[in-house]
Formats: structure tokens, sequence, C-alpha cells
């Protein structure tokens, strides 16, 4: 097993519709208002940019996301990531009564050298550090909704 493999699934559901929470998840350039653990988003053209984003641990990634697929009537955004981390995140909406079901699904490789030497005794430790971010960004984001 390649200890620096790590495949997430987080599910949400949100109360607005979901265009809305697509027309906000596809400003990947505002995350860092509504999402505290992502310090800045720059693009570099229109489907990519470099995101640093830090959580609890203190460390900074440092990714360059590209999007895949942008496809609002599926409900699906796409990104492939290079950097700290390389693979892939996918964020899927359908509607949920009046409101959202959202899905995040991320399948990634550390490509740090630092974390990938902790991979073993640190396994635990950036899960529940990745938990606390998306936690984050799931109160952030409905904020964020409430607020337009």
């Amino acid at each position: 097993m390649d200890w620096s493999h790590h495949r997430f699934r987080v599910e949400w559901t949100l109360a607005a519709p979901p265009a809305a929470v697509y027309r906000v998840l596809e400003r990947a350039e505002d995350y860092p208002r509504w999402w505290p653990q992502v310090r800045r988003v720059t693009p570099i053209d229109a489907d990519s940019g470099v995101v640093r984003i830090r959580a609890t641990l203190p460390y900074t990634l440092t990714l360059t996301a590209r999007a895949t697929r942008r496809d609002p009537g599926a409900g699906i955004l796409e990104v492939s990531l290079t950097g700290d981390l390389e693979g892939r995140a996918r964020w899927t909406l359908t509607a949920h009564g009046t409101g959202t079901h959202v899905r995040y699904d991320q399948e990634v490789v550390v490509r740090r050298t630092l974390l990938r030497r902790l991979a073993v005794p640190g396994r635990a430790v950036f899960r529940a550090n990745h938990r606390l971010m998306m936690r984050a960004g799931r109160r952030g984001l409905a904020a964020r909704l409430e607020a337009v």
C-alpha cells in the first residue's frame, strides 16, 4: 500500500439550489473569501490557477489546479491537481428537495517530501486535518450562499 495515496469523499446538504451552489464553486479565485484554509488562489489562465492551502497543521500546500470538466447541467466541476499533491478533485451537485446534495471526491498522492516521510505515522492526523478543513469549507460555503 502506498501510504501517500489518499482518497476522500465528503457529502453535505445545503439549503441553496444546485445552480446557486455551482456558481459559487466555479469561482475558485473567490474561495479565500469564504474558505479560511484556502489562503490564496492565483489565476494562471481561464482554466488553471495556483492554490495555497493551510489547514490546522503547520504547513502550506501549493497546488496547480486545472479545470478538466465544467458541466453546470450535470452539476459537475472537476480539476486535476499537481504540485505538493497530484491527482484530481471533483464536486458533484444534485437537487435535494429545495436544496443541494454536495459530494466532494478527491484522490491524490502526496508529493511533498516531508509529508511523504511522515505518511505512515501521520496518516490519521493528515486525514483529521482534511476533515476539519472540509467542515470549515461547508460552513463557509453555507454562509456565502446566504449572503448572495
